[in-house]
């Protein structure tokens, strides 16, 4: 349980993501999402006087609680990690020492009902990280196509009953609103025909609703690349990730920016002309033990993966 318990949230691989940064005393590193703030206060830990910790996060509840931290070394960015370049050099920062993306929704986001995040609560179906912007579920699920509805479901979720579903959803919007969390769980359990042990019905369509309306899976992929332009020399990035399709993103990112440029043998290209490799991985993927996992469940999917920037330009 780290200092976010008091949330009812437990920072997933707490102590393995903030070791696998190797922090500096005097360095500068981004947490590039606070939630309840469980690594940062441990990366601050282990900072000293002259070190900076800057915090990203869209959802205006988490910048409260970290406006509550209190340390002249922190500094909380109340945007979505996307921006995470443009918002370090408006603050003078040309680079940095390390990076953690914990790409997990928190449990308060989760097991508050009325951020519409959960099908175990009837509650306004809302599901954005970033309540003062941007369109809710509801709204969007009001207007969409069917067609983009399927594509969102399948791609997302990996639904096999995507089609249904957006079939079944566009027919009950014509008769009422769909516009709370369990009208729209009841409707995707009807048309679920095969169960999956141990899940609700309703859980890929969730997520995958999820993920579009607070663009995730894109914001990902925009910060990836301005993560490894911030990142000195030898300073690591540390991704945490909870499903299939982000840590598709991250591996193929990290596994691509760690291999050399590879050209037919017989060009008449010396080695010594080729790029190098931008980074090196570190170790093998992280996943929590038996012990986290029977302490949270929800750290079940969790997959850390390290890499360090090397001296090879951009």
């Amino acid at each position: 349980m780290t200092d976010g318990s008091a949330l009812g949230h437990v920072t997933v691989l707490l102590h393995e993501a903030v070791d696998g940064l190797a922090v500096k005393p005097d360095g500068v590193y981004v947490d590039a999402t606070f939630a309840p703030g469980g690594h940062s206060r441990l990366i601050l830990s282990k900072l000293g006087e002259n070190g900076r910790l800057f915090a990203f996060d869209k959802d205006p509840q988490a910048i409260a609680t970290a406006e509550k931290l209190g340390d002249a070394r922190f500094t909380i960015v109340h945007q979505g990690f996307a921006s995470l370049q443009r918002e370090l050099q408006a603050r003078g920062v040309a680079c940095v020492d390390g990076i953690l993306l914990d790409l997990g929704i928190s449990s308060p986001q989760i097991d508050e009902a009325e951020r519409g995040f959960s099908f175990r609560f009837d509650a306004p179906l809302d599901m954005r990280m970033d309540t003062t912007r941007g369109m809710t579920a509801a709204e969007w699920l009001a207007t969409a196509a069917e067609a983009d509805i399927y594509r969102v479901i399948k791609d997302y979720g990996e639904e096999r009953f995507a089609k249904q579903i957006a079939r079944a959803i566009v027919a009950r919007r014509a008769e009422r609103p769909i516009d709370t969390t369990r009208q729209l769980a009841q409707l995707v359990a009807e048309n679920v025909r095969k169960r999956e042990p141990g899940q609700d019905p309703a859980t890929r369509s969730f997520q995958a609703i999820r993920i579009f309306i607070n663009q995730e899976l894109e914001e990902l992929a925009l910060v990836l690349p301005q993560a490894l332009r911030m990142l000195k020399p030898g300073g690591r990035l540390a991704v945490i990730s909870f499903h299939s399709l982000e840590d598709r993103i991250v591996k193929r990112f990290m596994k691509d920016a760690a291999e050399t440029d590879h050209l037919p043998s017989k060009l008449p290209v010396r080695q010594s002309e080729l790029a190098g490799a931008r980074l090196k991985l570190i170790g093998k993927p992280v996943r929590p033990g038996e012990a986290e996992v029977g302490n949270n469940p929800r750290a079940r999917s969790a997959i850390m993966r390290i890499a360090e920037r090397t001296t090879v330009p951009l």
